[in-house]
């Protein structure tokens, strides 16, 4: 740092750890050689950004934060404030035992500043905004046919429980007709209710589940996926669904040194081609 009125922090880098949280930050400052100062402020990188600016003048800022609940938002602010701002996963991030068993905000933060200085840390994939938000339609879609598969496991538990079978037509493709016997039982009154309540969770999520693979669908066919679909649909055993999955998790996989990390990403395995 230079000596004088005004300070100048030129040539140098601040290396800045954030531990996020949605009510508040604690955020640990460091330079290449010693921690300078750990504090907390709001969630804000507007007001983290003036901080640094106004104490670390025309220094080198170096952010980090864990992947979690708030996902690139704050990396993306910080990168229109023009300072570098990576987002690690949380598994990537070294801990000791003794670490681990004293975790908090403080250590989190002061953890994260120590390991970027010392270039310890590599940022995830930061997707832009219409491939996160395409993600989002066909994850959502995932999650809807989970929700639906465990209404029907609930359902088959309870009948289980109950001592209750129904062979006609089978539970094996949840037909109408089927679900119109479940729906015609003779149960005790609270049995009944009890049923009656998974069957309405099940059909609504049914419902969802066509909703979302409609527009699944709709969103596979967007003349900018239209292409690359169609390329990999040549595939054997790849369809529709799952070249959108491909495509929207991937982006861009000029993004990959090789094939073995392609693989590593997907976990298909090293060299599995």
């Amino acid at each position: 740092m230079k000596q004088g009125t005004q300070l100048d922090f030129s040539g140098q880098t601040i290396f800045v750890g954030i531990d996020v949280h949605k009510k508040s930050w604690k955020v640990s400052l460091r330079s290449t050689h010693m921690e300078l100062k750990t504090f907390s402020q709001e969630p804000s990188p507007k007001a983290l950004s003036g901080h640094l600016q106004q104490n670390y003048p025309s220094a080198d800022y170096r952010l980090v934060y864990e992947a979690g609940f708030c996902g690139f938002g704050y990396q993306r602010q910080f990168s229109e404030l023009g300072m570098s701002c990576i987002v690690v996963n949380p598994a990537d991030v070294p801990l000791t035992d003794k670490e681990k068993q004293r975790k908090s905000d403080t250590v989190d933060c002061r953890k994260l500043s120590k390991t970027l200085s010392e270039g310890a840390l590599k940022g995830i994939f930061v997707p832009g905004i219409e491939q996160q938000d395409d993600r989002g339609i066909i994850r959502v879609y995932q999650q809807m046919i989970k929700d639906q598969t465990r209404y029907k496991n609930r359902i088959k538990g309870w009948l289980n429980f109950q001592d209750q079978s129904v062979t006609v037509d089978t539970d094996k493709y949840w037909s109408n007709h089927y679900i119109c016997l479940l729906k015609a039982l003779c149960l005790p009154s609270s049995a009944r209710i009890n049923l009656d309540i998974l069957l309405q969770g099940y059909q609504q999520t049914r419902i969802m589940v066509l909703t979302a693979t409609r527009e699944v669908r709709a969103l596979s066919r967007q003349p900018r996926y239209q292409q690359i679909i169609k390329l990999i649909r040549t595939i054997p055993g790849i369809g529709e669904i799952t070249a959108l999955l491909f495509v929207t998790e991937i982006g861009d996989i000029e993004r990959f040194d090789s094939l073995d990390a392609l693989c590593g990403y997907v976990g298909a395995g090293a060299g599995y081609a």
